[in-house]
């Protein structure tokens, strides 16, 4: 359990999530997300030199990527600052929040900065020389498609491990729809009074048209509107199984970036002095081979055990939902009303770029606990490998 490790109350921002192939597919995704962090830090009138350590979270390998993090500290303006990167596909902001608040706890460091950064569209195609290859075949692989389709430990996609927690645990198609229309209902309330919800927290991103022309995108790009009545239309895509292209979710470009520092500096960058966002908890798990939707429950677990509670003394909970499975899941293994949480949305609907995923929902974990008068929120997701992890924060 962390002692000293703040997160200043708006000191983050997730830019819009983009579909696949939509308008941030041709940035370079670090140097997209620097830029943005820069405008962020100008719009709050923050000195990025502060940033002691930059945590930069990125799957998708990008161009100079070998540089990573100090790269994009540079661009952000915070030249100083050293860092690496952290790469654990969806969970990647629960981790990087993880390192920086172990580092601010420590001592080690005053001011960190978590930069997630990821891009899906275009993804790259990497080769490696093969000399002993038949006739000098190179070695490929699409970091996308390839890593979707397989895990290299077990030799499954994806899918067939929310179909096989599906299958063991008695799930029906009929779940499966009720809930992912519940979800899209959540997300509505997100967009209502203008979207004044999202406006809390999203930072609009500026991107390049042409060399000369530029276009701002404020609000999230390829939710795909959904009934019961069309949900019910939908072939499974599996078929044994339970999930449509309705119960998934699909690929994502995004940006998002979240201070990480001590109590005192948290309330000079705070929005609102007297809404502490204290770091608690982090737990994280691996479950059974090809059972991936099943890791959140046990990452959970371990989280409360860290910071002493249960689980009816969390006031908000966010799970990433990469498939309905997940929610499903979650909510018989913990307990849970899977009506109650996922308030507001949750990366069924609005995509899934790898690393920003699970920083939207902490800072949405937050926003939502700060409406409620404070208390402790809790996000997990699962991840790559059958693993999973969580983190618990306490709010005001």
């Amino acid at each position: 359990m962390f002692k000293n490790a703040y997160i200043p109350y708006g000191g983050y921002y997730t830019t819009p999530f983009c579909k696949w192939m939509g308008s941030l597919a041709n940035a370079n995704s670090i140097e997209l997300g620097a830029a943005t962090s820069k405008r962020w830090f100008a719009a709050r009138d923050i000195d990025p030199t502060l940033i002691d350590y930059l945590y930069l979270g990125v799957s998708v390998g990008q161009k100079s990527i070998f540089y990573g993090a100090p790269w994009a500290a540079a661009m952000m303006g915070a030249g100083q600052a050293p860092g690496q990167n952290i790469t654990q596909a969806c969970a990647t902001a629960t981790t990087a929040v993880f390192n920086a608040a172990l580092a601010v706890d420590s001592g080690s460091f005053d001011t960190t900065y978590c930069l997630l950064a990821d891009r899906p569209s275009n993804g790259p195609h990497t080769i490696w020389p093969n000399p002993n290859g038949p006739g000098g075949e190179v070695i490929a692989e699409n970091w996308n498609m390839d890593n979707i389709a397989a895990d290299p430990a077990t030799g499954k996609d994806m899918l067939t491990t929310a179909e096989n927690v599906a299958r063991e645990h008695g799930f029906s198609r009929e779940q499966a729809d009720e809930l992912t229309l519940r979800r899209y209902e959540q997300y509505a309330e997100a967009l209502a009074n203008e979207r004044a919800f999202q406006k809390r927290y999203m930072f609009p991103v500026e991107v390049a048209v042409s060399r000369k022309e530029t276009k701002l995108v404020e609000a999230d790009e390829g939710v795909t509107a959904t009934s019961a009545e069309g949900l019910a239309k939908l072939r499974c895509v599996q078929p044994d199984g339970i999930h449509t292209y309705g119960a998934q979710t699909h690929p994502a470009d995004a940006n998002a970036g979240i201070l990480v520092t001590t109590r005192e500096r948290a309330v000079e960058l705070s929005r609102d002095p007297q809404m502490a966002v204290q770091v608690v908890a982090y737990g994280h798990a691996r479950t059974k081979p090809a059972h991936m939707p099943m890791a959140p429950a046990t990452s959970v677990k371990r989280a409360l055990d860290r910071a002493g509670l249960t689980i009816d003394q969390i006031k908000t909970i966010k799970n990433h939902t990469p498939f309905i499975a997940n929610d499903l899941h979650l909510s018989r293994a913990l307990g849970l009303d899977a009506y109650s949480f996922n308030n507001y949305g949750t990366s069924l609907v609005y995509g899934h770029p790898q690393a920003p995923t699970l920083a939207r929902l902490l800072i949405e974990a937050i926003e939502e606990t700060a409406l409620k008068g404070g208390g402790y929120a809790l996000v997990t997701g699962c991840a790559a490998g059958d693993s999973a992890a969580a983190l618990i924060v306490k709010v005001g």
